[in-house]
């Protein structure tokens, strides 16, 4: 038996179940058996709690950990071995993970870093050097939500290292700006509040300033409901919106028409598909990697709770108080 966060049935942070007592999982053909040291929180593990992403029930949340080997069926890996994952069921003592989702740890990056890199930093990845590929050149103007924490803070520091575009950041904290933001827009009464109300700051028309009234040729906005109408007001001709989050729920439909007045672009992409195969998902992890070992990525693991104070982690990450990565820790 194990610890373990079971979802008996999808709801708010109380349905979020916390055992010791869960069966250890068998070792399946094909998959190792790994002793997780770290767990990463992020917004799809809410998405899964509540339904919005359905699963069938019960289930072990969480798709996002690392450790060590404890089993394994094959040889690709040795037992010992630290590995990092994007698989179902991390919040675990264990969790069994088919091998070719196995990333090897690099000798001088911890297990903490290392999970925090993979489903924030490989989302990162793909935005920043793929999803607006042939569409945003280096020059162009971007516009990335919540630079100040998550994913969005890979983005903005991904997005220079790509040398394609500008940064305009915006985000509740003048802090944002340590991670490459060219131009801040810093919200109003938005710290450790929710990521409902982005109406404090005239947010279009700032880009319009900041831009000279060229607008972004990329939107990446991982916030959702609250924000889709402004992306769709602050893009460039033939620019490219880019929605990937539900921080604030998720984008209601809009008329296709929306997008003729600039000849835009709108796409909702996953991580899964751009890592969609073994040596993608290695190409892109030790990219990753290489600039965190060379300090051309700043991580920030803001706190790191133990598995049993799952129900905390999960309201500070809603509440919009995270300021870098969440772990919890077996």
């Amino acid at each position: 038996i194990m610890k373990a966060v079971v979802i008996n049935k999808p709801g708010d942070i109380s349905s979020l179940h916390y055992t010791t007592t869960h069966p250890k999982p068998t070792l399946q053909p094909g998959h190792a058996l790994i002793k997780n040291e770290f767990i990463g929180l992020n917004f799809i593990d809410t998405y899964h709690r509540s339904g919005l992403y359905p699963r069938d029930t019960p289930f072990v949340l969480g798709q996002e950990g690392g450790g060590v080997v404890a089993a394994i069926s094959q040889e690709e890996e040795r037992i010992g071995d630290r590995v990092v994952y994007g698989s179902f069921g991390s919040y675990a003592d264990y969790t069994s993970v088919p091998i070719d989702k196995l990333v090897p740890i690099p000798d001088r990056l911890d297990t903490s870093i290392a999970v925090a890199c993979m489903t924030q930093g490989l989302t990162a990845h793909y935005l920043s050097s793929s999803v607006g590929n042939g569409i945003a050149k280096r020059g162009d103007w971007v516009l990335i939500y919540g630079v100040g924490s998550g994913t969005c803070q890979w983005t903005a520091q991904m997005c220079k290292i790509e040398g394609m575009m500008d940064d305009d950041g915006v985000d509740a904290s003048k802090a944002a700006n340590r991670f490459g933001c060219d131009n801040l827009i810093v919200l109003e009464n938005t710290l450790n509040k929710s990521y409902a109300d982005y109406t404090s700051v005239d947010i279009a028309t700032q880009v319009d300033t900041i831009t000279n009234g060229q607008g972004c040729k990329l939107i990446i906005d991982g916030i959702g409901k609250s924000t889709y109408d402004i992306s769709l007001q602050c893009l460039s001709k033939r620019g490219l919106f880019v929605s990937f989050g539900n921080a604030s729920g998720s984008v209601p439909a809009f008329p296709v028409l929306r997008l003729l007045p600039q000849s835009a672009y709108v796409t909702r992409p996953k991580l899964n598909d751009y890592i969609a195969t073994r040596e993608e998902l290695l190409e892109r992890a030790n990219e990753v990697f290489g600039w965190v070992m060379e300090g051309k990525i700043r991580i920030v693991v803001d706190r790191v709770f133990e598995l049993e104070e799952v129900a905390k982690g999960h309201e500070y990450l809603e509440e919009g108080r995270g300021r870098g990565k969440i772990l919890f820790k077996c």
